[in-house]
């Protein structure tokens, strides 16, 4: 059985959006799919985009409305909902775009391969910068090719890798098998933050085997998604660098991990305490009153971001 279930998170402001990210899939090379939509209290309503489709389109996706629970709890309520018999899940963003054979080569290489979590590179415009593909890690860390049309590969120490750096990594090229789907969930109140990473990681460590394409499998998008758009100026910018260190706290305490790995772990703990304490600085310079209340919540959980902020304040009299 190869059925897959598509899911797609919607929460939008601009009309088209969904219905782009849709004609993506519907154009899927694999036939055997179904989709679900979470509706997660929109702005606008995910049935607005869904008029453009035939019947026999609009037959093949569900719509499931929830109030507001972040991108999180949005792909939990996909992933509850994916048939019993459907062997795969895979992720859209609804303001990214499928490659026609996107889920054609995830089923191929997880049935071949034996795999139950699978990533696709996936390409993007200016704004996405930071993102790199599966085939730039070549220099990096050891691979195993596995296939060289479509071009698969298995890194042996995956996880050490993504904790080093996991900008290659992306929900809307993400497929996953049974024994992920039933188990795995998202950290919902992680919203805003890294629930994403600490979901990969989770799936990492716990599927049988792991396989990654260095072909794309998604573009994407520049729709206003879930939570994209928030800068450093936002007031919810201390609670999404809050987010990150708990979801990296998580990530630390629920595995053991190697002496480097920890190293890892901690490095971008401190990049979160960092940001988070230069952006009240620049709260300060701007006249206005820092978040006291996040800073002390954060301080009781992190006594090191005291340490943090000494260390921030001391540089600044220094210069």
């Amino acid at each position: 059985m190869t059925k897959c279930t598509v899911i797609i998170p919607y929460y939008q402001r601009e009309p088209g959006i969904l219905a782009r990210a849709l004609r993506s899939v519907l154009a899927q090379t694999h036939p055997d799919f179904d989709v679900i939509v979470v509706d997660d209290a929109s702005p606008l309503p995910a049935d607005n985009d869904l008029q453009e489709f035939s019947l026999e389109e609009r037959a093949r996706i569900t719509v499931i409305k929830q109030p507001n629970a972040g991108p999180g709890g949005a792909r939990n309520m996909g992933l509850d909902h994916v048939p019993a018999d459907n062997p795969y899940a895979a992720f859209l963003d609804s303001d990214d775009e499928w490659m026609p054979d996107h889920l054609k080569n995830a089923v191929a290489a997880m049935s071949l391969f034996d795999a139950d979590c699978y990533w696709a590179s996936i390409g993007g415009g200016e704004e996405f910068y930071y993102h790199f593909g599966v085939a730039d890690l070549a220099g990096t860390t050891d691979m195993v090719r596995l296939s060289d049309d479509p071009p698969i590969v298995e890194l042996p120490d995956l996880a050490g890798t993504m904790l080093r750096n996991w900008s290659f990594l992306h929900l809307s090229c993400m497929v996953i098998g049974t024994k992920l789907v039933r188990n795995i969930r998202f950290e919902a109140a992680l919203r805003l933050a890294a629930e994403d990473v600490l979901f990969f990681y989770d799936c990492v460590r716990n599927a049988t085997r792991t396989v990654l394409s260095e072909e794309n499998g998604a573009v994407r998008g520049e729709g206003i998604n879930i939570f994209h758009g928030m800068d450093s100026d936002s007031p919810l910018f201390l609670k999404q660098q809050f987010n990150t260190w708990v979801a990296l706290d998580h990530l630390e305490s629920r595995f053991p991990h190697r002496a480097e790995d920890r190293a890892s772990i901690e490095s971008y703990k401190q990049t979160a305490r960092n940001q988070a304490l230069w952006g009240q600085a620049r709260l300060v310079k701007a006249h206005k009153a820092p978040q006291l209340k996040q800073l002390a919540q954060w301080a009781w959980r992190d006594p090191k971001i005291l340490r943090s902020a000494v260390q921030l304040a001391v540089g600044k009299i220094a210069k």
